[in-house]
């Protein structure tokens, strides 16, 4: 039998028992608890996701980011330490050790042999210890701009992403639809063909049709899932979470507005001028060098008994004998690399000018295109349909007829959605093409001590 525990009340009760319900009460709080953290990520990835949450996750779980201010910090590092002086040389000496005849390896009896300890300490100039530190602070200077491209690119490439993965959506929607009222066709000539009223052909091909749009939605649904994998790879949210309303296109961003002026901030032209000030200050630790570090060496010397102990004092510098030869080209050589990158610099800010007026021009031609089709195209495409399925109805036209206006209203519709991605993509490469200083110290990591 089981022991028995007090209980309230002065009875005694079973241990058992009041085991039973302490579990009776706890299984179904857990139960809660888990259910409740398995709830939170699921509302989560119920919330719609709009395109500046996914720009904002994919720079927040960027690792190219984190090794760009790894390589910042790194050089940072390296500027204290270029700094500093060289540290001393100590040197332990025993000389003159007599190997041959009665002496031999004895410290003590020749007067010639000593033991001696010595410390040399180099000193290079004020000057070329602060290029030196400069030299990394330029360095650490190019590791942050180049940062800033990849901040750059992450951002257009989630935009990306986001705008394909939304036409992929709408594409999906709009067969779904066709496919549908394709069905309501099949079903209706099938309908009129068995009651004598339609003709054997127009039901097969309302079947056709409906085979072909299931062909085309089997493609669809595919790219759909890819581009959601796509854009979760970016993001790191669920791949099924649903997308918000997508951003208008008839404006540019404020961040994004007269861009042509702004092309000096443009990333890789900020990298190039980093790298530009990197060579530069290269440059000036070459300069620095061609002058020789002195250095110094204070020596003391113990001899045997009887002998006088000694001290010496050296000062050695390095003799630059063919200085036209190797010191004053590395120096050109280094010049030469900043000439270098200062006409990338110049050529690279030319074609990025070119290329943003290109995407300009084209991003407004776009959104006439979709004026176009939206006021002209699309009524005229619908009125087509509706005359035709009238004409069907009344036994003046075929059926193929009404297929023909069907598809070719499809189609239109299709090439809008694929016309409204080239534009949205040309929207893109413009409203991320130079990052606000808000989106970068946004994503900026904390500075490790």
């Amino acid at each position: 039998m089981e022991p028995l525990s007090p209980a309230s009340g002065g009875r005694l009760r079973p241990r058992g028992q009041a085991v039973s319900r302490w579990h009776a009460l706890i299984v179904p709080a857990r139960l809660a608890l888990l259910i409740g953290l398995a709830a939170a990520p699921l509302a989560r990835a119920a919330e719609p996701l709009t395109l500046p949450q996914a720009v904002e996750a994919a720079l927040a779980r960027s690792p190219a980011l984190s090794a760009q201010d790894a390589a910042a910090r790194s050089a940072r590092e390296m500027a204290v330490a270029a700094g500093q002086r060289p540290d001393p040389v100590l040197r332990l000496s025993l000389e003159n050790l007599p190997v041959e005849g009665p002496e031999r390896f004895s410290t003590t009896r020749d007067f010639m042999t000593s033991k001696s300890v010595s410390l040399m300490q180099t000193f290079p100039s004020e000057d070329k210890r602060r290029a030196r530190t400069a030299r990394f602070e330029r360095e650490a200077d190019a590791a942050r701009a180049e940062r800033g491209v990849r901040s750059a690119a992450i951002q257009r490439e989630t935009a990306m992403a986001w705008l394909e993965r939304h036409a992929l959506e709408q594409r999906v929607a709009l067969l779904q639809v066709q496919l549908d009222e394709a069905r309501l066709l099949v079903q209706a000539s099938e309908a009129a063909a068995r009651g004598g009223g339609g003709a054997l052909a127009d039901w097969i091909a309302a079947r056709d049709a409906v085979a072909q749009l299931q062909q085309t939605l089997l493609a669809a649904e595919a790219e759909r899932t890819n581009a959601r994998h796509a854009l979760a790879r970016w993001t790191g949210g669920l791949p099924e979470q649903p997308l918000a309303a997508p951003p208008e296109l008839v404006e540019l961003p404020p961040a994004a507005t007269g861009v042509s002026g702004r092309l000096a901030h443009h990333p890789e032209l900020v990298q190039l001028a980093a790298r530009e000030a990197a060579a530069a200050a290269e440059a000036e630790v070459a300069r620095r060098e061609r002058d020789p570090d002195w250095s110094t060496e204070l020596m003391f010397g113990l001899r045997g008994p009887g002998y006088a102990n000694m001290v010496s004092l050296a000062v050695s510098v390095p003799w630059q004998w063919d200085r036209p030869q190797r010191q004053d080209r590395e120096l050109a050589a280094r010049l030469a690399r900043v000439d270098e990158l200062r006409d990338e610099r110049e050529e690279r800010a030319r074609e990025h000018l070119a290329e943003t007026e290109r995407w300009l021009v084209a991003w407004r031609a776009g959104l006439a295109q979709l004026a176009l089709i939206d006021t002209g195209r699309l009524p005229l495409a619908e009125q087509r349909i509706q005359a035709t399925l009238a004409a069907y109805r009344g036994g003046r036209a075929p059926l193929l007829e009404v297929l023909a206006a069907r598809r070719m209203a499809l189609d239109l519709r299709m090439e809008r959605i694929d016309l409204r991605l080239s534009t949205a993509r040309l929207w893109a490469r413009l409203a991320y093409l130079i990052p606000t200083e808000n989106t970068v110290a946004a994503t900026a990591r904390p500075e490790q001590e």
